[in-house]
């Protein structure tokens, strides 16, 4: 086995190169499942809410390219997290503990896992395992987390959609979902649950997404109160956990 910096650095080079670079889009007919993907210069955006609700959740969703993309989002809270943080990477088993390993040291923010069962704690990220769907229940006026094999959704598993539907409903109007780089559209259904529920969903750009197309579908859809750089996204996040009723 190769020195400690060594084997950590191999292991960061297999998570980035998961999956490919940017890749072209092809063009298919649009549709409810293939939605059309515009240009983040055609995108409109909802119109901000006089009175918004504070986050009580903060859930991230991504794929291609999206582990670096992580560290950096989570480098940029300083530290700070007054939330829970659910993150679904699309990543097959063994990689997303490694990921979870790195964004404790990247971002100075406790990152695992999640466990079956266990219990929703602020300041806590917590990693879709691979090939679970990671929803969160309430049980006994406890929130925690939910790991199932249910069928998977956009190809994947875990998927973000099942973890979106499942904060929405629990949640409503205090949860704000980020929507990192990534190929596909996961996301784009279970964001519309997040909307009418109150929610708030913020997605990165096109100019510095991996693969626009996670983040380009819920922007497209309408459902995205911001579009932002990913310098700019921890920045965004943080005032708006601060704010709110």
């Amino acid at each position: 086995m190769t020195g400690g910096k060594d084997f950590q650095h191999e292991l960061l080079e297999k998570i980035k190169n998961l999956a490919p670079g940017k890749l072209n889009r092809t063009s298919k007919p649009a549709s409810a499942a293939h939605p059309k993907i515009i240009s983040s210069a055609e995108i409109k955006l909802r119109p901000p809410v006089t009175v918004r609700s504070k986050p009580h959740i903060l859930v991230v969703g991504s794929s291609t390219g999206g582990p670096q993309t992580l560290f950096s989002f989570f480098k940029g809270l300083n530290g700070k997290l007054p939330v829970p943080a659910l993150v679904t990477q699309h990543m097959p088993p063994n990689f997303t503990k490694i990921l979870a390993q790195h964004l404790t040291k990247s971002a100075g923010l406790p990152a695992d896992e999640a466990q079956d069962g266990e219990l929703l704690r602020s300041g806590q990220i917590y990693v879709a395992p691979g090939d679970y769907h990671m929803q969160v229940h309430e049980t006994d006026a406890k929130k925690k987390i939910i790991l199932n094999q249910g069928p998977p959704e956009n190809y994947c598993r875990p998927a973000v959609n099942p973890m979106l539907r499942s904060v929405a409903q629990l949640y409503g109007s205090n949860v704000l979902v980020v929507i990192l780089t990534g190929m596909g559209y996961d996301g784009m259904k279970g964001g519309q649950d997040i909307v009418a529920a109150g929610g708030t969903i913020i997605a990165q750009d096109e100019k510095t997404s991996v693969v626009w197309g996670m983040p380009g579908a819920v922007a497209s859809a309408g459902l995205c109160t911001a579009v932002l750089p990913i310098d700019e996204l921890a920045p965004y996040v943080a005032e708006f956990m601060n704010k709110g009723m």
